[in-house]
């Protein structure tokens, strides 16, 4: 490795049992980012550019850490989301693109960024949907649950880099113990766990070995729990006209459906993502 397009050449051939090649040149493109600081239009334009030997050896760390499978996220360290900068550790899970869809879904949804409700995010992770919101909707209220205390420190990190304010609660929507119980929000959003053993199988490595498994599996015999779990509580929580978001497990689209319209929630939309998956809904509290 010593020039730019020797770096790619090497990143392609190491990397090609785990990734495509346009998975591959994207990673490398973000890899190289990061280290120069060149623009990725300067990478492109420039591929006869010297790479020096200090860049050269954090870049021979980072290819031997993603031959692991390791996703470039963590071994970076940071991500981005809806245009905005996320730290992110193996306590969260990785932003993924299709949750902007749902988080630019929830704020059309609304009149105008005057708003003024109040938000919950149940699941927050790396706190990339709450954070969102309230960075878009400066003037609602927002709060975000997480179980895992771990995953809260990183979320509050990042309200912290994006200069928001969110009330970040440790809780289990699952046994409920904190105030939120008894509080009232006028839009109640999710990315809850969703995964089945039997779609592990069909995943790549680097979800299924390195992000977090209690914001990823669900049992096999009720995927849909934590599903029960949030429209009962956005029954309870949510005034009459309120709004219910979450993004889904797309295989289970039409019984994510079913649960909503016995729960008696009214208006309810399954929205394919960009890739043509269904992959949210949309619902209102009667």
């Amino acid at each position: 490795m010593k020039t730019i397009k020797d770096v790619f050449n090497v990143f392609k051939q190491t990397l090609a049992t785990l990734y495509d090649a346009n998975e591959t040149e994207a990673l490398t493109l973000l890899v190289i980012n990061e280290l120069t600081g060149l623009s990725k239009a300067k990478i492109k334009a420039f591929p006869e550019q010297e790479i020096t030997s200090t860049e050269v050896e954090k870049l021979n760390n980072i290819l031997s850490r993603l031959q692991t499978g390791e996703p470039v996220q963590y071994i970076l360290g940071h991500t981005e989301f809806y245009g905005l900068p996320f730290n992110v550790t193996p306590s969260v899970l990785i932003p993924r693109p299709e949750t902007e869809e749902l988080v630019e879904w929830a704020l059309s949804s609304v009149v105008s960024g005057e708003w003024k409700g109040n938000v919950l995010d149940i699941g927050t992770g790396s706190g990339c949907i709450a954070i969102s919101l309230k960075k878009n909707l400066l003037n609602a209220s927002v709060s975000a649950v997480d179980i895992s205390p771990d995953a809260l420190k990183i979320s509050t990190q990042n309200a912290e880099l994006n200069n928001v304010d969110v009330t970040f609660i440790n809780d289990d929507i699952l046994n409920i113990k904190s105030e939120i119980e008894n509080s009232k929000f006028e839009i109640i959003i999710s990315n809850p766990p969703y995964v089945t053993l039997h779609d592990k199988t069909q995943m790549h490595t680097n979800v299924t070995d390195f992000e977090p498994h209690n914001a990823l599996f669900v049992p096999e015999n009720d995927p849909l729990i934590f599903y029960k779990a949030i429209a009962d509580f956005a029954k309870k929580n949510l005034p009459q006209n309120g709004l219910l978001f979450f993004e889904i497990n797309e295989s289970l689209g039409n019984e994510t459906v079913e649960l909503l319209k016995d729960k008696e929630f009214k208006n309810i939309e399954l929205r394919k993502d960009m890739s043509g998956r269904d992959r949210m809904i949309k619902a209102t509290r009667f």
